[in-house]
């Protein structure tokens, strides 16, 4: 992997508290070094109180933009210039582009989930699905679905129903969307919505390393052979959730595919370039050991 840089060098980055485990440097440094791109990616911890002299100072010295990740991508917001429509529709910013010392923000969640979930438009279009969750992923996924997928009807599942409601409300709203359905997440009595459904996503981060063993759901009995499963969670590759799903012969879709094109897509705003995202996705999965 690149490893040195020149004044010519073009400099991108990640502000983020805490950015300890993060793998967004070693995908896009990755990126650059396959497609011969001379930029370096870097990531630096940021504690909110330092956010906005962190920009600036990022400014000045001529990053051509950055990542925002937790607990930035909604105060981010205030600083910039301009807003795409996803990073408005979902309420938060995770890549910044700097022109002019302006400041451009996106969301490139949506772009990850569309690519993620493309190869399966046939099966998801004019079909129920299950989103469990109710923060910016489930956002994400939510705005994705409806203005790409269009499935006949999602049904919203969360800890708490309000959180849901308050989704449910936003996007009747905004996209003028109505047939979902708003669910406590208590297993047993989500199950017949589980089973009808063509597509489950966990939009949470349940079953996150190092709670490996946890799942949103932890019967198999609740997919079929049918169903498209895509959980979110990106460490560890294979979750618990995703095994369960396995195992009734499901297809899966993991976090580490939702990564990459995440990235992609905020490779190809700073660049201008499509990212190799089969040979990133491979130097990744081999990194990890898997």
């Amino acid at each position: 992997m690149k490893d040195s840089m020149h004044l010519k060098t073009r400099l991108v980055g990640l502000l983020g508290h805490p950015i300890k485990h993060t793998y967004s440097p070693f995908i896009h440094n990755v990126a650059f070094e396959l497609t011969g791109l001379d930029y370096m990616y870097l990531p630096f911890n940021v504690v909110p109180a330092n956010l906005k002299s962190a920009i600036k100072g990022l400014v000045a010295l001529g990053f051509r933009g950055f990542n925002v990740t937790i607990p930035h991508k909604v105060k981010v917001k205030e600083l910039m210039s301009k807003v795409s429509e996803e990073a408005s529709m979902v309420g938060a910013i995770n890549t910044v582009l700097v022109e002019e010392g302006k400041l451009f923000g996106y969301n490139t969640d949506v772009a990850g989930v569309l690519e993620s979930l493309y190869m399966f438009k046939k099966e998801i279009s004019d079909n129920e699905c299950v989103v469990i969750g109710a923060g910016g992923s489930a956002r994400a996924v939510i705005y994705t679905l409806i203005k790409h997928f269009r499935p006949s009807k999602i049904h919203l599942v969360n800890r708490t129903e309000q959180r849901a409601e308050t989704l449910r409300q936003f996007f009747k709203s905004k996209m003028k969307y109505d047939s979902f359905t708003v669910n406590e997440l208590m297993p047993p009595d989500i199950k017949d919505i589980i089973k009808s459904s063509s597509l489950v996503v966990n939009a949470t981060s349940v079953g996150m390393y190092p709670e490996n063993d946890d799942a949103v759901l932890t019967q198999n009995d609740m997919f079929t052979n049918n169903q498209i499963v895509f959980d979110l969670v990106y460490n560890p590759v294979e979750t618990k959730l995703l095994k369960l799903a396995q195992s009734s012969g499901a297809k899966t879709v993991d976090g580490i595919k939702m990564l990459v094109n995440q990235a992609a897509k905020s490779f190809e705003i700073w660049t201008g370039e499509k990212m190799p995202t089969e040979q990133v996705e491979k130097a990744l999965l081999l990194k990890l050991g898997k």
